[in-house]
C-alpha cells in the first residue's frame, strides 16, 4: 500500500509587485524621513531670517526723526541721545553730523555724556570717547560704533546725503532734509590711533 503524499507548504500569493521591507530598509527610510524633515526645518529658519525683522522705530531698523536743525545740537554742543535707538546725536565742531553707538566697545556698558569735561565716559570700566567718538584711553578695543544716517528730501523722499561705508561724519547740504539713522547699519570703530578712512568719490 502506497504511503499518503503530504502536500507541501506553498508561500501565500501576494497581490504586491515589491518585495518586502528587511528590517534595515525600514531603517533606513525612517532615518532619511527624520534627515529631511530636519533639513526642512532649517531651510524654513534660514527662510525666515532672511526678512526684515525689524520694523521701523524699532532698534535693528530705521529711526525715521524730523528735520537736521530740530533734531541735532549746535555745532560742538552737547550730544542728544535717543535711548529707543540707542544711540547719540552728534554736531562736531566742524558742523558734521554723526550717529554714535551708545553701547561701550569694551564690555557692552552704556556711557555718557560729561559736559564738564566735554567726553563721553563709560561709568563700568572708565574707557573715554571724544565728541566724535574717537578713543581717549581705557580698556575699549576701538573707538565707538556708529550708525549710518540718511539726509532725505522731505519733498521727494530721495536721499539727498549718506554717511560713507567707513562711518565718516556727513557734512549737512541742508538743515531742512529730514534724518534717517539706520541702526541696522553699523559701523565699527577704528582701533586706538587708526584714522577713518575716506571714501574715494
Amino acid at each position: 500500500m502506497a504511503a499518503p503524499r503530504t502536500q507541501t507548504a506553498q508561500p501565500e500569493q501576494t497581490n504586491s509587485t515589491f518585495p518586502p521591507l528587511t528590517r534595515r530598509e525600514l531603517l533606513n527610510y525612517i532615518w532619511l524621513g527624520s534627515l529631511g524633515v530636519f533639513l526642512a526645518e532649517i531651510g524654513g529658519i534660514g527662510v525666515i531670517f532672511a526678512f526684515p525683522r525689524f520694523r521701523e522705530g524699532e532698534f535693528g531698523g530705521k529711526f525715521t526723526l524730523g528735520s537736521v536743525k530740530e533734531v541735532f545740537p549746535e555745532a560742538d554742543g552737547d550730544p542728544i541721545p535717543l535711548n529707543e535707538g540707542k544711540f547719540w546725536l552728534v554736531r562736531t565742531e566742524e558742523n558734521q553730523i554723526l550717529a554714535l553707538y551708545r553701547v561701550c566697545t569694551h564690555l557692552g556698558c552704556l556711557y555718557n555724556w560729561q559736559p564738564s569735561e566735554h567726553k563721553f565716559i563709560c561709568p563700568c570700566h572708565g574707557t573715554q570717547y571724544e565728541l566724535d567718538g574717537t578713543y581717549i584711553t581705557g580698556p575699549a578695543p576701538r573707538s565707538a560704533d556708529r550708525f549710518i544716517i540718511e539726509l532725505v528730501d522731505p519733498a521727494s523722499g530721495q536721499v539727498v546725503a549718506k554717511t560713507d561705508k567707513f562711518g565718516n561724519p556727513l557734512d549737512v547740504p541742508n538743515e531742512n532734509l529730514q534724518v534717517v539713522v539706520d541702526t541696522g547699519a553699523l559701523v565699527r570703530g577704528m582701533p586706538p590711533g587708526v584714522d577713518y578712512p575716506v571714501q574715494k568719490t
